[in-house]
């Protein structure tokens, strides 16, 4: 099995039940940054087990998958027993064994479609053959010098025109549409800010960009995926994730 085959089977097993499969893909010392879980393989088993046991069955739904290096990056749809549709994006770190080391995660709830009637994971599927270097290079500076501010002035710079498409639940496509909902947060008193990128994943002309900041004053969490086209950014889905309280925390590892 590839690694892509093997986090798509890990994330399988929330809907299989299928504890044997997950201890089977985790490394013993399994470091997990999702908050809501205990860290370590015995805490996703336990999980898978639990799961397993709801009255309603857990769906699971990939939409997209991607790999970099030692690190696999998905974009799905999870329903976790019946609770609700959520997005969600998933970074798992593989090991010298080839086996999942250590998972960090960024979910929010399935929405309505945007202003375009985009919605968070319609849009593109196909992955172009590129050299996933430019890509990264184009979506870190992107990254620095707009959403963290950098280098603001060279917002326009990447874009081809207003040829932008844009998933984010609020936001209209085009570099008019960027502007546009920037413009009315800020009427409203509300500021996205960025503070620190901590991954840049990329393969073929996607990339991944985890960061975090505020949101309206609250820490939050950014997974951006970015699909570039002829150097510029041209399509992008998001998950922002409200940082929860310390002390509901179940594991010490943080969000990175």
């Amino acid at each position: 099995m590839t690694n892509k085959e093997k986090a798509l089977a890990l994330i399988g097993t929330f809907a299989s039940g299928d504890t044997a499969k997950a201890k089977e893909l985790l490394a013993p010392g399994y470091i997990q940054h999702n908050l809501a879980f205990g860290t370590g393989a015995d805490a996703f088993v336990a999980a898978v087990e639990g799961l397993a046991q709801a009255p309603v069955k857990t769906t699971v739904n990939n939409i997209r998958a991607f790999e970099d290096g030692d690190k696999v990056f998905l974009q799905t749809v999870y329903n976790f027993a019946g609770a609700g549709e959520q997005v969600g994006f998933d970074v798992f770190r593989f090991d010298e064994d080839g086996k999942i080391a250590e998972h960090w995660d960024n979910l929010a709830d399935k929405a309505a479609p945007n202003p375009s009637g985009h919605t968070q994971i319609d849009g593109t599927l196909e992955k172009k053959d590129v050299d996933k270097e430019e890509t990264r290079k184009v979506v870190a500076g992107f990254v620095g010098d707009v959403l963290r501010g950098e280098n603001p002035d060279k917002l326009t710079s990447y874009y081809d025109g207003d040829k932008y498409i844009q998933h984010n639940t609020s936001i209209a496509d085009g570099l008019s549409g960027l502007g546009a909902a920037l413009e009315a947060m800020a009427k409203q008193g509300i500021s996205m800010v960025y503070n620190k990128t901590h991954m840049v994943l990329a393969d073929g002309d996607y990339a991944l960009a985890c960061s975090e900041g505020t949101f309206g004053g609250v820490a939050t969490t950014y997974y951006d995926l970015f699909r570039v086209e002829n150097g510029f950014i041209a399509e992008h889905w998001d998950v922002m994730e409200t940082l929860a309280d310390k002390s509901t925390w179940a594991n010490e590892n943080g969000k990175f």
